[in-house]
């Protein structure tokens, strides 16, 4: 009997230690980065802050959600976080911000970033956000089978001001199209009214209006920094969007 109650204290010692290690490895830096692209553009457009991670020894993901549903983003999102070895932050652009949104209730997902991002509650859409508060351009035109864009020639104007038209030329021709059902879609559970949030305001955004992003961000009180940039932020200013993120990362 006393061999056997010492077998089961040492195997409950065994799974306290280890449930320790893993609540320690939670609450510490994070190496794991996922970053989600947001709507027009594709994960390319992330290479120069995955580059900066990569030289700062974190380990970065990519996704490439299809923009065809919020339901096929979040799947595409969380084909990702499965495969992360341990805690992650997750990082969105744009309506990248809302696939976030629902993907942060992944386990792997220790921490959400939103860059330049829209931050949905329960009940809200992409949509709706951006109607609230409408941005200063509108040159979103549909498509006849439910799809949108931005007409190739105010692209540069509207999403990429400061980013060369070199850049920002193939960017507008080879936009990923997202569905009016994707924009649309309201989100059930918000990961970030139970995970830490770190947000950016891109203050010379022409496709989310600064101040619905100030207005999201304060009242999900995440940690914010406001970067003089156009809405693509990640591409003019990626060593300043990589800091926050490496600050996220950091749990600072």
């Amino acid at each position: 009997m006393t061999k056997r109650l010492t077998v089961i204290a040492a195997l409950s010692m065994t799974l306290f230690l280890g449930a320790a290690q893993v609540q320690a490895a939670s609450t510490g830096p994070v190496k794991n980065i996922v970053l989600v692209h947001g709507a027009f553009v594709d994960g390319s457009g992330w290479k120069s802050v995955a580059d900066i991670l990569r030289k700062h020894g974190y380990i970065v993901s990519i996704v490439q959600p299809p923009e065809t549903s919020l339901d096929d983003d979040v799947a595409a999102t969380n084909h990702v976080l499965d495969q992360q070895d341990g805690p992650a932050v997750l990082v969105g652009h744009s309506y990248g911000g809302a696939i976030i949104t629902e993907a942060g209730n992944n386990p792997h997902v220790e921490r959400l970033v939103y860059v330049a991002a829209l931050q949905p509650d329960a009940g809200e859409s992409a949509g709706q956000l951006l109607a609230s508060k409408p941005a200063i351009s509108n040159d979103i035109a549909s498509t006849k089978d439910g799809f949108l864009f931005i007409s190739p020639a105010r692209f540069h104007d509207d999403f990429a001001a400061d980013v060369p038209r070199s850049e920002t030329d193939i960017m507008a021709v080879s936009q990923v199209f997202p569905s009016v059902k994707a924009i649309s879609a309201v989100i059930a559970s918000p990961a970030w009214r139970s995970k830490p949030s770190y947000a950016i305001v891109a203050t010379d955004d022409h496709a989310i209006n600064p101040d619905l992003e100030r207005e999201m961000f304060r009242r999900s009180h995440s940690t914010t920094t406001e970067i003089k940039a156009s809405h693509a932020v990640y591409i003019s200013q990626p060593r300043a969007v990589a800091k926050v993120i490496e600050a996220a990362a950091d749990g600072q």
